[in-house]
């Protein structure tokens, strides 16, 4: 049984939409800030044991449009591995690897946790990770609090129709600026 792990990019006050770019008042927030190589490490290390990805549309098209043009060992895993797509529009993926989940999310998700012995990641993909949130699929949540509050933007999290509890595997500081890692594990 595959483990589901959302990633995220996020300020002290949650927001996480584009933090690599994007058309947002503030784009490409989270270059701000030097992370450090132990920080760097943490993402390589994530990726390097990460079985598939598992992306909403916008998100895989972003990707899509910036990793096949790159290289380095971060680069060459994201080009290989299996990429599942959640999407009603996708067509035709042109990133090598790529499937598009057209069918029930919930079912797609349940199905893709079955056949992956590993990681199944997701990073971004707010729409998808809120779904998968709202119907409690994710076994994991890893976290870089960038030290700014945008006081704008789209929020990791939103309401919810239940709680979840969470608990704290790992809080480390990472860079010379002040951003943390949080890992949190699903309590069941």
């Amino acid at each position: 049984m595959g483990k589901l792990v959302v990633t995220e990019f996020v300020s002290l006050d949650g927001v996480m939409e584009a933090p690599g770019g994007e058309d947002f008042k503030y784009p490409g927030w989270s270059f701000a800030f030097d992370r450090g190589e132990d920080g760097n490490q943490f993402k390589l290390d994530e990726t390097l044991e990460t079985e598939a990805l598992l992306l909403g549309r916008k998100t895989y098209e972003g990707f899509a449009g910036a990793w096949p043009t790159r290289e380095g060992e971060f680069a060459d895993k994201f080009n290989t591995m299996p990429k599942y797509v959640v999407s009603s529009t996708l067509q035709s993926p042109e990133w090598n690897n790529t499937t598009v989940l057209k069918g029930d999310v919930l079912d797609e998700v349940s199905k893709l946790k079955e056949q992956i012995d590993g990681i199944v990641q997701t990073p971004g993909s707010l729409r998808l990770t809120e779904t998968l949130f709202e119907h409690d699929l994710v076994d994991e949540l890893h976290l870089m609090v960038f030290p700014v509050i945008l006081g704008t933007g789209r929020r990791l999290f939103g309401e919810t129709t239940e709680k979840t509890d969470w608990r704290l595997a790992e809080a480390k500081p990472v860079g010379p600026d002040g951003v943390i890692v949080l890992i949190y594990q699903r309590a069941r």
